[in-house]
């Protein structure tokens, strides 16, 4: 179905809401900025800031990459800068390892990623260098301390000054271990060190190593240990972004054992907690129905059966979500799906995205007008319940529509993101190859901003492409530069027949034909960073494959 065939027919002006959900943006923006900044999080209702996941000014790093979604160049640009004076990782504070991997190294790595696209003047080297990658790096670093277990499954919770306080429980939820490959995988192709997938991949085989007999996984596990002290079984809180995570790590790396790892929980998940397209809680070793409940934490899992091609079992659990989202004008945390109504404290709705990510997902893949409708429903209701003068409050009960004072930074990550990008079928995110940049680094030419973007579970944008751009051992790059060097040396002994081998020393002094051109092109490393100087050699031209989502590009010029 063409865009936009099914759209007229039912009357929904996808512009109009498109410019609606900008609007929304800028007035959460603008009066976190005006009243909470440099806090972590609005509080909408006194009007005020809080700090907390950490102490990182989070709303404006979660908000960052959606800033150049919306078009807004400049304001990417200043907030790129304010965050490199005025963030700082060197702290006294308790951090949730899970959070600060998705929220901040995330929306660093994402930020990082697309500052040429925003006009940002990147140094030499980039992608593989750059001030936001380098705090990302140093993130990351601060939560390594985390994974040093016996079993390689990290803490939850680790101090950014003095790493994992003595006496913290070594008990963490199956999502807190399993969601870490899409960052630290990046980082680690992008940095040359290769510590951080490292220990994203032993956690999640260690995850898969203790699945139960049934092949299910439960819901809180002991690091230390390896018992499982929560044995509740779903695709819910706790244990959805372990899930996402292999899909995700698979497309990203184009890693096959990650995605038959997925695919073998997929089986179990369909044998034991699905029935009439709903998914319930069972018991991980009897597969006994626990918790016959809907959590909206769940509502992703259409996307995700969407990146792995099953799209009518997608649709038909999307439906049955949306049935709910209907009787309240938002996901109750918790809906009792015998009873058909809200569990007790379990009534809230704190403006969570994932309904509208799964409908953002399947629109791409269908273009039914039913996902428009419920991006439609999600701002009206979102507008009429949530809206407050100092931006939009959790609603703490969907049956009265009581306020909470607090708006989460996933608001402006990730609920308006997917809004904005399931009416912008134009937007850069959504690019099918088709368009792409050549970027030269000092490892050669590099494809970017092809699209295949894939989303960290903070609804973060990785370009897949900018994992290749950079030489994942930085000692092969030098062995490399040490071979290309002697042959320059020898091409130069016999046009010149000059007798002299140049050393790292004399390579920016002695400038050749090459040289100049490899300056010109930003091959130059930072002198500070290493003693080595960069390879310098002639661009090749691109003749290869592009993988986009599963499609293959090919360029045969």
């Amino acid at each position: 179905l063409p865009v936009g065939t099914g759209t007229a027919a039912r009357g929904l002006d996808v512009a109009s809401y498109r410019e609606r959900v900008r609007a929304m943006f800028y007035h959460a923006y603008e009066h976190y900025l005006e009243s909470a900044f440099p806090y972590d999080e609005l509080r909408p209702l006194t009007c005020d800031g809080q700090d907390t996941w950490g102490s990182f000014s989070l709303t404006l790093i979660d908000a960052l990459d959606t800033l150049l979604i919306l078009g807004n160049v400049s304001e990417f640009q200043r907030v790129v800068n304010v965050l490199q004076e005025g963030v700082d990782f060197d702290i006294d504070v308790n951090a949730s390892v899970f959070e600060t991997n998705i929220r901040v190294v995330g929306g660093l790595l994402s930020a990082h990623l697309l500052s040429r696209k925003a006009g940002v003047e990147v140094e030499a080297g980039w992608p593989c260098s750059g001030p936001l990658l380098r705090m990302a790096e140093e993130a990351a670093r601060k939560l390594l301390p985390a994974f040093q277990t016996p079993t390689g499954m990290p803490y939850g919770t680790v101090n950014l000054l003095h790493g994992v306080n003595p006496g913290e429980t070594p008990v963490t939820c199956t999502a807190g271990i399993g969601t870490f490959i899409v960052e630290f995988a990046t980082l680690s192709h992008l940095t040359g060190d290769p510590v951080f997938e490292d220990v994203a991949r032993k956690a999640l085989k260690a995850l898969w190593k203790n699945r139960s007999d049934i092949g299910l996984v439960g819901n809180h596990i002991d690091v230390i240990t390896a018992k499982w002290v929560a044995q509740d079984a779903g695709i819910g809180a706790g244990v959805d972004s372990y899930f996402e995570y292999l899909v995700k790590g698979a497309i990203l790396l184009q890693d096959k054992e990650l995605m038959s790892m997925f695919l073998e929980y997929n089986k179990a998940i369909k044998n034991y907690t699905k029935f009439d397209d709903w998914y319930l809680w069972v018991q991980m070793y009897k597969g006994t129905v626990s918790m016959p409940v809907f959590q909206s934490l769940e509502a992703f899992w259409p996307g995700l059966q969407s990146l792995i091609g099953d799209v009518d079992n997608a649709m038909r659990t999307f439906l049955n979500y949306y049935t709910v989202w209907k009787q309240f004008g938002g996901l109750p945390e918790f809906y009792n799906i015998p009873q058909g109504y809200t569990v007790d404290k379990r009534e809230g709705y704190p403006l969570r995205p994932e309904l509208i990510e799964s409908a953002m997902y399947l629109y791409r893949a269908t273009r039914d007008p039913t996902l428009l409708e419920l991006g439609r429903d999600a701002v009206e209701s979102i507008e009429k319940i949530s809206k407050v003068d100092c931006g939009f409050a959790t609603i703490k009960d969907l049956r009265d529509h009581r306020l909470d004072n607090r708006m989460e930074s996933f608001f402006l990550a990730e609920t308006v993101k997917y809004l904005y990008l399931l009416f912008d079928p134009d937007n850069f995110i959504h690019n099918d190859g088709s368009d792409f940049d050549v970027v030269v680094t000092p490892y050669g030419e590099c494809v970017l901003t092809a699209g295949g973007y894939i989303f960290n579970t903070e609804a973060h944008p990785i370009d897949p492409a900018a994992l290749h751009c950079c030489r994942k051992h930085k000692e092969e790059q030098w062995e490399v530069e040490d071979l290309m060097r002697e042959f320059y040396s020898w091409k130069k002994s016999k046009k010149l027949t000059l007798k002299r081998t140049p050393d790292h020393s004399e390579g920016e002094n002695a400038k050749d034909p090459e040289d100049a051109s490899s300056e010109k092109a930003g091959e130059k490393r930072n002198s500070k960073k290493s003693s080595h100087s960069l390879l310098s050699c002639p661009s090749q031209s691109f003749n290869s494959k592009l993988a986009v989502l599963g499609q293959v590009f090919l360029d045969n010029t």
